[in-house]
């Protein structure tokens, strides 16, 4: 018996207290054996409140837990502790599948690393395309409109052509200093 990852559907904006309550049960109900880990893939992302920036958590997969365990015996048949120990618990709906597949970890190590990609960089809220006209929100040029002219994803910069006293100029912004025209 090995643990795989399971994908587990919630009731809506309740996946962090699903994971909560699995994480305290599992010592209390002593499924340290089944249980390994579980993962609820949020990401940071940026927006401008009040002319304020401000970084907030997005939810990935909302509505969705990912769950490392064991659940299935080495004849894939299910093994009724786990399953009912997740079953079981407030807030959670069911498996992803009937009966549960385990989702390969290749995927479940993708969403990993997009989570601590997240954690790295800010994402803005919104995309923006070239070409866009966005409004400056911030900084020295505010409430001036302008279009996008380049996007640097890695730097979190968009090179914006804004015109100022008749004249094209071209301006380098962060996505959190401007919003959709």
């Amino acid at each position: 018996m090995r643990n795989q990852w399971f994908i587990i559907q919630t009731l809506s904006g309740q996946e962090n207290k699903v994971k909560d309550s699995i994480e305290k049960r599992v010592k209390t109900d002593e499924m340290q054996d089944y249980v390994k880990e579980v993962l609820v893939p949020i990401e940071k992302v940026v927006e401008v409140r009040n002319q304020k920036k401000t970084v907030s958590n997005r939810k990935l997969w909302p509505g969705y837990v990912f769950v490392d365990m064991v659940l299935l015996d080495d004849d894939r048949r299910i093994i009724e502790k786990p399953w009912y120990f997740i079953r079981e618990t407030q807030g959670v709906i069911g498996f992803l599948s009937d009966p549960p597949q385990p989702t390969p970890t290749a995927e479940v190590e993708a969403i990993k690393a997009q989570i601590s990609a997240s954690e790295e960089t800010e994402k803005p809220k919104v995309n923006f395309a070239v070409g866009e006209t966005i409004k400056i929100n911030n900084g020295p040029f505010l409430n001036f409109s302008g279009v996008i002219e380049e996007i640097d994803p890695e730097r979190g910069k968009l090179k914006v052509t804004v015109n100022i006293f008749g004249r094209n100029t071209p301006v380098e912004l962060e996505y959190w200093q401007v919003e959709k025209a």
